[in-house]
């Protein structure tokens, strides 16, 4: 494009989200000049992300005149889009939002890059080039076969920038994409901008971070509605810097140091004081008052939390998150934790407040005993009683602050936990005023939650919490997408906090914050690539802890149920090789012909086939079994059920007045056994079957419908986004199911029919989640650039293969066998 055309240009825009009632923007009026890097900051709610949506192409404003990469596409004299030169604008712009998850279409990271060229109609022989450049560009290109769903937060925003360069945009649009990610992660992005920007290519960013406007043309901040310029203090910035990054060498050279005074077998040190001394010994921050009691040497009653021999793992067969983790915070203590995503700080947080159970260790939280490992065994689940117990002690603040809302008013949902602590309503009112207060949100008492800006949310949830008034808080980001206002608040509070005697575990990214508002900072290492720690930081207590590396660096490359699979990763089995749509129809008949078993010998020969699919997928017999459990437990109580109603053969006992027959148990045995052999070979299937294999397998068998009008295209997209969102709604009801136990509610520790009544109080949060994630995913499609009916090329080509012939003609033998057996 012209350098001398404007990327983008914007007229006495108006936007409202109340039909006029209100204006979030109110006659904005901008030029973006092509190939120029601007920042949009501002408070929360002020408009930032509406502004950079408009400008995206992603949103049509209520007034004004708009003009993106040359196209008209909104007229301020008749205030109507024009969606055709939408259409073409988009084709040149890239967007990549705050929460890369719902960016994120399919599940395997070169597919999910070539998304964006396929909508555009990029030739195939193109595309492979382009998803290898881009994977380079970010960094990502060993990565390529991958699951993004199972990525650290980092990784899958580098996927999602990956995805936007595929499609080569001469604008790109960031929303806060730094805003969950660790330092080494926010350098990253900013590195690859500095890139782009040299390349030509035109950045909008919208930011809170200071030091990321240091690079721009124009820093912009929107309030009220209004732009107004702002001149970034460049030298303040780049020492900001220059202190970080000594703040970083000084905790690493000290991690280095103690690990290398480790006895062989132990775990390196992860408690660090806020700043090295030059003597080599540990020196309280800055901000920390002098008579802060020190931590004691080992466990004592003064201890809020204590933690020793903490191991953790997502399954047997998986890498620890981390191992032998140890670590104390005393009465009255903040403790800032930090460390790279994925090194197991979140998963930390939800052991200490019982709503996961580590693998091995023990845990201590106000007194009262979280876990207890004994001879190596994995420690045992809390009581209901002792779970209640925790809940009036414990306060946790989560990652994701939209997940922990689900009352209709903020002021209800404020007032969920102390009415859980069974208070007066006088006391919950007086308890929600204080906490509103405290974080200067009375003037949101009465709005919907799920209407909030993001940050709003956060205070919201944070004022849920502090409500309680627990002896310990965990928060987990706190401070994430705050204004400087928002940011300020937490940290007063948390200094009110500590003078109450309240003990903080704070999880933060910020070494700023960490340092302002921390006695001691807990730096929690992770594994590289072989396995092996990179070393934390070190403290004056002799607390130590082990990191590990982010599950997708461990686990790349699983697909379908990761944990049962057997043998060699280097190279597919024969099953998972198959093409996609041979498996499909080869698994679905030899699933439904398993209901035509009536006799032992067809029985016997299903038995035999599935063990044989089960060794050429070579998937492991008990993880495989283990993960269908539930299905084959429901299955044989059916199968009992049905015993009792067959009375054909002999008796061969009774139960009360119900005889046993051999007919009756021939019947329970074939039920239970068919049922079974259809749940096992659908977990084999899935378990060597990618969501996007199968969605283009189905595509690909759906193209003859096309002639009888059916939109096959779209069917199997459908299908394909809920493969790839069902399992993230399910992490978001468990999500919104922690959050109400967190905060005492009855779904954890009721009777069986409060429990019942609680789960369907999370129906109405669950539907606002699955409405988000739509609209997220709907604003995603829109920036990667797929419409109905377009013309798609496809980066992935199925063909079939003589051992796929094979395969099918093995099928059909094997029906034809069944078939005669029970013909005789």
């Amino acid at each position: 494009m012209n350098s001398m055309v404007p990327a983008a240009r914007l007229e006495h825009v108006r936007f409202s989200y109340d039909n006029g009632v209100t204006w979030v923007l109110d006659g904005i009026d901008l030029t973006i000049r092509s190939g120029e890097r601007l920042c949009l900051v501002g408070p929360n709610g002020s408009g930032k992300s509406t502004l950079a949506r408009l400008i995206a192409g992603l949103a049509a404003p209520d007034g004004g005149d708009m003009t993106l990469l040359g196209h008209h596409v909104f007229d301020g004299e008749t205030a109507s889009a024009n969606p055709s030169e939408y259409r073409d604008a988009r084709h040149g712009i890239g967007t990549v939002f705050q929460n890369p998850e719902d960016q994120i279409v399919t599940t395997i990271v070169e597919d999910d890059v070539a998304f964006g060229p396929e909508n555009l109609g990029v030739a195939r022989d193109d595309i492979g080039g382009r998803i290898d450049e881009s994977l380079q560009s970010v960094d990502m290109a060993g990565f390529r076969h991958a699951d993004p769903t199972r990525m650290s937060g980092g990784q899958q925003q580098r996927i999602a920038i990956a995805g936007m360069l595929a499609m080569n945009p001469r604008m790109l649009v960031l929303d806060e994409p730094t805003a969950m990610l660790d330092p080494d992660a926010r350098i990253e992005v900013m590195r690859i901008l500095d890139m782009l920007q040299r390349r030509g290519t035109t950045i909008v960013l919208v930011t809170h971070h200071h030091d990321e406007t240091m690079h721009a043309d124009r820093v912009l901040r929107i309030d009220g509605g209004l732009l107004t310029q702002v001149e970034a203090d460049r030298d303040a910035i780049a020492a900001k810097q220059v202190i970080a990054r000594s703040h970083a060498d000084a905790t690493d050279a000290a991690g280095s140091t103690e690990s290398a005074a480790e006895e062989p077998g132990g775990s390196t040190a992860a408690a660090s004081p806020a700043q090295p001394a030059k003597s080599g010994q540990p020196v309280k921050p800055a901000s920390t008052k002098s008579d802060a009691s020190p931590i004691p040497p080992t466990g004592s009653a003064s201890d809020a939390i204590a933690v020793s021999g903490l191991s953790y793992r997502y399954d047997d067969g998986d890498a620890p998150v981390f191992e032998n983790l140890s670590l104390r915070v005393a009465e009255g203590e903040i403790v800032a934790l930090m460390g790279s995503n994925g090194a197991g700080k979140t998963t930390l947080a939800r052991l200490l407040c019982a709503l996961d159970r580590p693998s091995a260790g023990s845990i201590t939280v106000a007194g009262l005993p979280v876990s207890s490992s004994k001879h190596g065994k994995r420690p045992r689940a809390l009581t209901r009683k002792e779970r209640a117990a925790l809940r009036r002690n414990v306060g946790y603040v989560m990652q994701h602050p939209e997940r922990q809302l689900f009352a209709d008013t903020v002021a209800e949902d404020v007032a969920y936990g102390p009415r859980n602590q069974h208070l007066s309503e006088l006391e919950v009112a007086t308890r929600v005023e204080e906490a509103l207060r405290m974080l200067h949100i009375e003037h949101l008492a009465d709005r919907s939650p799920f209407n909030l800006s993001g940050g709003q949310q956060r205070l919201v949830a944070i004022a849920g919490v502090i409500a309680c008034r627990p002896r310990v808080l965990i928060m987990d980001e706190p401070t994430a997408s705050l204004d400087e206002s928002a940011v300020s608040r937490i940290h007063a509070l948390l200094g009110s906090l500590k003078s109450q005697g309240v003990a903080v575990l704070i999880i933060t990214h910020s070494i700023d914050e960490a340092e302002h508002c921390a006695d001691r900072i807990i730096t929690m290492g992770s594994h590289n690539g072989d396995g092996e720690g990179d070393g934390c930081g070190t403290g004056d207590d002799g607390d130590t802890s082990v990191g590990d590396a982010t599950e997708s660096s461990t686990n790349a490359g699983k697909a379908g149920i990761e944990s049962i699979e057997d043998g060699s990763r280097n190279r597919p089995s024969f099953v998972a090789s198959l093409d996609p749509r041979a498996k499909m129809v080869t698994f679905l008949t030899l699933m439904f012909t398993a209901f035509v078993i009536t006799r032992p010998a067809q029985l016997a020969m299903g038995a035999v086939l599935t063990a044989c699919v089960v060794a050429a997928a070579r998937l492991h017999p008990l993880r495989l079994l283990s993960s269908v459990r539930v299905f084959l437990i429901v299955f044989a109580v059916m199968g009992l059920v049905n015993m009792f109603f067959a009375r054909s053969g002999e008796t061969l006992a009774h139960i009360g007045p119900l005889p046993i027959t051999t007919g009756g148990l021939m019947v329970a045995v074939l039920y239970s056994c068919r049922l079974a052999l259809v749940i096992i070979l659908g977990a084999v299937f899935l378990a060597t079957t990618t969501p996007t294999a199968m969605t283009d397998a189905f595509g690909s068998l759906l193209l003859p419908f096309r002639k009888i009008g059916w939109h096959t295209q779209e069917v199997a997209l459908v299908m394909s986004l809920a493969l790839r969102f069902l399992p993230t709604l399910s992490d978001e009801t468990k999500a919104i199911i922690d959050a109400q136990s967190a905060r005492g509610g009855t779904i954890e520790t009721g009777s069986p029919a409060t429990r019942v009544k609680a789960l369907f109080a999370i129906i109405v949060p669950i539907l606002v989640a699955a409405l988000r994630h739509a609209d997220n995913l709907s604003l995603a499609l829109d920036a990667r650039c797929y419409e109905e009916g377009i013309h798609r090329t496809h980066w992935r080509v199925m063909r079939a293969r003589r051992r796929d012939l094979m395969v099918a003609a093995a099928c059909v033998a094997y029906v034809v066998a069944l078939l005669a057996v029970g013909w005789l």
